[in-house]
């Protein structure tokens, strides 16, 4: 499964490439892109245990850059 977010409040290419990094070492995530010209997040992973996932992906970037936005 494949899902895009826009990501409001996201300040500069360092922090796009921290939330990269930290997304894609979650669990089920197989792909996590983050794009700061674009202001997205592009996340793959296996349809099974996607809510879970969504939710940890959410948490993640609250915790590192607590100012972003995603919706």
């Amino acid at each position: 499964m494949k899902k895009r977010y826009r990501l409001k409040n996201l300040d500069c290419a360092n922090c796009a490439a921290k939330l990269e990094a930290a997304l894609g070492k979650l669990e089920g995530v197989t792909a996590a892109r983050v794009n700061f010209l674009t202001q997205s997040l592009t996340l793959e992973g296996a349809e099974a245990g996607w809510a879970e996932m969504e939710a940890a992906a959410r948490a993640t970037i609250r915790r590192l850059e607590p100012e972003v936005v995603v919706s």
